[in-house]
């Protein structure tokens, strides 16, 4: 009987504190002004948070991104916006989503959607009324989670219930929603190492082995954006313990070969993982002495500057460049050929890579965060003015030489190296 108030009395005071966050939410960014607008639209018009934020309210979790759900279509979000003067772009219109961006804040709007049509990577919708229909073409009960500007829960599946227990429930028949998006098999993953408290159901296992083979007409930039999502996720050391889950990771992503030591490396050097972008985790776990990295960045669309920062590394640590030793020396070359990026991530790939904590490699990532890129102190001018040098060739071959002797010698050069070089 005890236990049995205990949890009433919990359960009200999550809810109470629940409302209380949602009234913050709402009092702390624009987002009231688009509950406004769409309010007044019609007698019927209604507006309700939905999903990602109210599922990391609820799992104490910091808010980065508000979306928002109405039974108006993507036309009347529009006009309604347009007639109260707030800024938006069709983000993704054929889905009905309109993204609403008042004072540097972004709010994705989504009119209440079914499928009529799925075909295991996309759906064909029809715009629609009905909440609850909306919820029941959702993926996991923690999703189908919504709540008006004051806090009150339209919970149609029990998601909140889900997040307090640690279950990650899908909403119907698991492997039905599965053929219908076979993305939910990665979203499942994500989902699981966020909030679950239990182990894989075995009905689940089962369904995703059956299934897996699915992921591969899911196109490269949707599994990529899922990866990052994963990649992201503060729950990364629980895979250390879900052998489930490295392997299915690994059948998706065959190239994170060095995904098990990156997790163990966590566990010990939690701290030097905080500031890491997705970008580098992702080539912590690509990078080896293979041709690894090269048939990655072939199979997926990564952009070129991060393909330049992937590059740096595999050529410091592969030797492809000569160099390969973390001293200043070195670490200077590849400051002024490469920029301050490719030095970070060459310390921080070796801190990472180190089994114990290196102090002297941290002391060298402080060095090279405030390092000002060498600039070579000789230019055309000098050559010009003080050894008569015409512009052409000869001038820009003696700037080559010059150049090269002050890498050199360290980023130093003395007027007596330079009248050696220019007199020969």
């Amino acid at each position: 009987m005890k236990n049995f108030f205990n949890k009433i009395f919990s359960s009200s005071k999550n809810l109470y504190s629940f409302k209380n966050n949602i009234k913050k939410l709402s009092s702390t960014t624009p987002v009231k002004k688009i509950f406004e607008a769409i309010s007044t639209h019609s007698s019927e018009s209604e507006i309700r948070y939905v999903g990602g934020c109210l599922r990391k309210i609820l799992n104490n979790e910091k808010v980065d991104d508000i979306d928002l759900a109405t039974n108006l279509s993507p036309l009347e979000v529009s006009e309604t916006l347009k007639k109260n003067n707030i800024n938006f772009y069709e983000s993704g219109i054929e889905h009905g989503t309109i993204t609403a961006i008042i004072d540097n804040y972004k709010f994705e709007i989504t009119s209440l959607r079914e499928d009529i049509f799925t075909d295991g990577r996309h759906a064909k919708v029809k715009f629609s009324k009905d909440w609850k229909k909306d919820a029941a073409r959702r993926d996991f009960t923690i999703n189908s989670i919504y709540a008006d500007l004051d806090g009150n829960l339209f919970d149609p599946y029990s998601g909140k219930k889900d997040i307090e227990k640690g279950q990650v429930r899908f909403i119907g028949d698991p492997e039905k929603r599965i053929k219908e998006d076979y993305l939910r098999i990665l979203r499942y993953l994500r989902f699981f190492l966020n909030y679950s408290k239990q182990p894989h159901k075995e009905e689940i296992i089962k369904v995703i082995k059956i299934n897996i083979s699915g992921i591969t007409i899911i196109s490269k930039e949707r599994l990529l954006d899922e990866l990052k999502k994963l990649l992201k996720s503060n729950q990364l050391e629980k895979l250390s313990k879900d052998k489930f889950s490295i392997d299915l990771i690994l059948l998706i992503f065959p190239e994170l070969k060095n995904i098990k030591s990156v997790i163990n490396a966590i566990k010990v050097k939690k701290e030097s993982f905080v500031n890491l972008d997705f970008i580098f985790i992702l080539f912590l776990m690509i990078i080896d002495e293979t041709d690894n990295l090269e048939y990655f960045l072939y199979k997926y669309n990564i952009s070129k500057k991060d393909q330049k920062r992937a590059y740096a590394i595999d050529n410091f640590y592969n030797q492809k460049d000569g160099l390969k030793t973390l001293d200043e020396a070195n670490l200077n070359k590849v400051l002024y050929y490469e920029g301050k990026q490719a030095v970070l991530d060459i310390i921080n790939f070796k801190i990472i890579k180190t089994k114990k904590l290196n102090k002297k490699l941290l002391s060298l990532l402080e060095l090279y965060k405030n390092k000002i890129t060498p600039s070579l102190p000789v230019g055309a001018n000098l050559l010009m003015t003080r050894y008569k040098i015409p512009e052409g060739k000869q001038l820009g071959s003696m700037l080559k030489l010059i150049e090269e002797e002050w890498i050199r010698n360290n980023f130093k050069i003395s007027d007596k190296q330079i009248d050696s070089i220019v007199k020969g």
